[in-house]
């Protein structure tokens, strides 16, 4: 661990259980995983924005961004309470459909094959960010810090110490468990010596909402093409206007065009790189782009400290598995906590260890699909175009197969959220008598 500056003498220390450093939506949500317990744990969570649910009302927007949920993560949040205040404001992804622009391979992925409601679901961050704030706010056992950053961290004989600065905040905060959720470029990471691998493809992802011609019907579309794959996911119309969420990975020089190309450009180019199986598109909404790069922290766990969400792992977008793998490994964490809350060292090491063996092979096959999908149809050349198309027939063809790369999908493959939800909630009950 690096060395770091020693906290504030004058400035008393808070004891607490749990620190989070970041309140996105996996801090967010692993703190509410923690309180929803009943295991009496002081949770402190730290963010470096302020942190304000907003007002009841909030309404849809056209330009709002998009979040892909898994059916794992539903059962993360139905097990939080959290799902039917979040329904009304999701679009379900009720078929999936697969193409290699210029080959003949594809395949539809239905959720009716899967006995379910839908393969997933697309939420837009503004409201999910709302109703896990409102949570947060209600919760009992959460204190929120922010606008806050830490300033120092260092080990202590049972835990670890944290110094924080801010506008309004000066503190030193004593825990016995830090969190690391401050996302791909952290610097708690950073300031831990925790070194973290980066891969980058060499591509950007363009970001923006579509005005379409007609109905979704539900229907997400994963396309692969010879500049990078595009995915279109279905979104709740507006004012009676047809939307779906573009994600569109193009080197950085295609990007740079593409956000300053005119809209008329724009969706012309959109146009002949889709195709028209949603029509013509009408209209683009305010466009976003950010570098694609893998980033793992080359460590996961150490005595008393955890990194999860993108500070963990940050993935390729193409499959949308980011965000739906944290939500299980906060899932799994949190489970684990509660299985030894009766051992006073809440973050010994081998507990952290235990977590992370049960979630090594759910995260290793994430981030290999992640990473497989845009090589494999990245690369010009027939004879690969050619297995990778009769692999996209298998998949149509072959019903077996199909469910398997379905489930993978729905992060159903590797231990899954309903069990951690189930022995939580009973570890929680049995704590409590």
């Amino acid at each position: 661990m690096s060395q770091n500056p020693p906290t504030e003498p004058n400035v008393p220390v808070q004891d607490v259980d749990i620190a989070i450093v970041g309140g996105g939506m996996v801090g967010a949500s692993l703190a509410l995983l923690l309180s929803s317990l009943n295991l009496g744990w002081r949770i402190n969570v730290i963010e470096a924005f302020p942190m304000t649910p907003a007002s009841g009302d909030l309404q849809p927007s056209f330009d709002a961004r998009s979040t892909a949920l898994s059916h794992s993560s539903r059962e993360v949040l139905e097990m939080l309470g959290l799902w039917s205040t979040l329904s009304p404001r999701l679009a379900e992804i009720k078929e999936v459909h697969v193409s290699d622009r210029g080959h003949i391979g594809n395949t539809r992925l239905h959720a009716a094959e899967q006995n379910l409601p839908a393969l997933g679901y697309v939420v837009e961050n503004q409201w999910l960010g709302s109703v896990l704030m409102e949570a947060l706010q209600q919760a009992p056992g959460i204190d929120i810090t922010a606008p806050a950053q830490v300033a120092s961290v260092k080990p202590i004989r049972g835990g670890v110490q944290l110094s924080l600065s801010g506008s309004e905040v000066s503190a030193n905060l004593q825990a016995k468990l830090l969190v690391v959720a401050d996302g791909a470029q952290s610097r708690t990471r950073d300031m831990l010596g925790i070194d973290a691998t980066t891969r980058d493809y060499g591509q950007v992802a363009l970001v923006t909402n579509i005005s379409l011609q007609q109905d979704h019907h539900g229907v997400a579309y994963e396309r692969f093409t010879d500049s990078g794959p595009m995915a279109m996911l279905p979104l709740q119309p507006v004012e009676n206007e047809y939307r779906s969420a573009l994600v569109w990975t193009l080197p950085p020089e295609r990007v740079a065009e593409m956000m300053e190309a005119s809209d008329e450009v724009f969706l012309a180019e959109l146009q002949d790189r889709f195709g028209h199986r949603l029509g013509q598109f009408q209209r683009v909404g305010t466009r976003h782009s950010y570098p694609i790069r893998l980033i793992t922290s080359n460590e996961q766990v150490r005595s008393h400290v955890v990194v999860v969400g993108n500070a963990a792992h940050s993935l390729h977008p193409v499959a949308g598995q980011g965000f739906n793998l944290a939500l299980r490994d906060v899932a799994v964490l949190a489970n684990e906590l509660a299985i030894s809350a009766s051992n006073d060292d809440l973050g010994q090491l081998s507990v952290l260890q235990d977590y992370l063996k049960q979630q090594q092979a759910d995260q290793k096959q994430t981030i290999l699909l992640s990473d497989l999908l845009p090589k494999v149809f990245g690369i010009d050349s027939s004879p690969v175009a050619l297995a990778r198309n009769l692999g996209l027939l298998a998949l149509d063809m072959v019903p077996l197969l199909r469910h398997q790369f379905a489930r993978l999908g729905m992060g159903l493959e590797t231990r899954g959220a309903p069990q951690v939800a189930k022995r939580t909630s009973a570890v929680g009950r049995q704590n409590n008598g």
